[in-house]
């Protein structure tokens, strides 16, 4: 039997094995059923698409006009004064 604990903020973590039996991910919505002194925890298979978030055209590095990432990020650091002797 799996087991997990409740913070303060009343949160807690579905052990591993439980996520990848159920196939859940991130996101994913789960119904609690409370019945006597026990609860039944059931993966919502509901709207199961993904709730991310479309950026702003320009908010994202690949929508910069730069091709090279590491590149860029060298002109950067260059710009705000780290040159050549940073570690």
């Amino acid at each position: 039997m799996a087991k997990s604990t409740l913070t303060v903020r009343y949160q807690t973590i579905v052990p591993k094995e439980v996520r990848e039996k159920l196939g859940l991910r991130a996101d994913d919505e789960l119904q609690w059923e409370v019945s006597g002194d026990h609860a039944e925890v059931k993966p919502s298979r509901r709207g199961r698409e993904r709730k991310v978030p479309k950026l702003p055209p320009g908010a994202g590095a690949f929508d910069s006009g730069h091709t090279d990432t590491a590149d860029r990020a060298e002109e950067l650091l260059d710009e705000l004064g780290f040159g050549e002797d940073r570690p």
